[in-house]
């Protein structure tokens, strides 16, 4: 056997001796979810989010080879400019690792890196989901699986609005990855606030989270829990103005034959441009408040347990 090549980060290994609370944040959102410097400056203000709501930030990445649980600001430099950085899930993580390769970390692999982190909490943007299309193509995010084998909770903004969010929900409910919405009746669609589609399960407050959660590993349960956050409603775009976009990015792709994982960032890139910014700026929003809410159920965590 041989040990995880892993290393903690000096702010990190701190809150840890401390016991502070703790919250994941992944790096695939930094080199190939943002362009650069949009990319590190977001990076730095999603870190100080989670530092004023409570918790103590931990943004992951594999640097060659060896898996990072927390940046300092010149590894998030670098890492906002490299070229060649794998995009790593759950197939790929320990190929990137064993090669001494340097990768981003999708939700699914930053949901490994956390659980062997011992962090509980993860926020993100959107999740991966079902591709529309899939049943043709059985483009599937391994999200999804993670999700239901992986005890941590991720907060995001919904399943990006990319994808069949009816049938990404639909896999939840089979897989059994409690769905739970804050603050509203309905799943939230990424940069908007309403899909149209009813959430599984509501809990307003951080603290209530906390309590599920706790009660589902006392219950021996295997997986997280997906936590739906709307965007702050002066943040969004509604979802019939992003609707003949998205439509048009899809056509886009699969007239040049992007496929894989390579799907997502052309789509984002593709809307990016055709809504001149205005997704980015939404995508910041709601990334950060996402890492506020997180901040907040990892907050309650200790009192939950108690």
């Amino acid at each position: 056997m041989i040990d995880l090549p892993l290393t903690f980060s000096a702010e990190v290994t701190e809150a840890r001796a401390a016991g502070r609370p703790l919250v994941a944040l992944e790096s695939t959102i930094i080199t190939h979810g943002m362009p650069y410097p949009q990319n590190v400056e977001t990076a730095r203000q999603v870190e100080q989010d989670v530092r004023e709501a409570g918790a103590t930030p931990a943004t992951i990445a594999i640097l060659d080879g060896t898996l990072h649980i927390g940046l300092d600001d010149a590894q998030l430099t670098a890492l906002a400019q490299a070229t060649d950085v794998m995009k790593v899930s759950r197939a790929d993580m320990a190929v990137c690792m064993a090669g001494g390769r340097t990768g981003a970390t999708t939700v699914a692999a930053t949901m490994i890196a956390a659980r062997a982190a011992g962090i509980e909490v993860f926020a993100t943007g959107g999740i991966g989901g079902v591709h529309r299309g899939a049943e043709d193509s059985f483009d599937i995010s391994a999200d999804l699986q993670e999700l239901a084998r992986t005890a941590v909770t991720v907060v995001c903004a919904g399943p990006k609005a990319i994808l069949d969010v009816p049938k990404t929900l639909e896999v939840l409910e089979t897989l059994g990855v409690p769905v739970i919405a804050v603050g509203q009746d309905e799943v939230p669609a990424f940069w908007s606030r309403l899909s149209g589609l009813p959430a599984p399960l509501r809990i307003d407050a951080p603290a209530g989270i906390a309590a599920a959660m706790r009660m589902r590993t006392a219950l021996g349960l295997d997986g997280g829990h997906l936590v739906v956050n709307p965007i702050p409603a002066g943040d969004e775009i509604p979802a019939d103005t992003l609707a003949p976009v998205i439509a048009r990015a899809l056509d886009e792709a699969e007239a040049q034959g992007i496929a894989a994982k390579a799907v997502t960032p052309f789509l984002l890139q593709r809307i990016f441009e055709l809504t001149d910014g205005a997704s980015l700026t939404a995508n910041i929003a709601l990334v950060r408040s996402n890492a506020r809410l997180a901040a907040r159920i990892a907050a309650n965590l200790g009192s939950a347990a108690a």
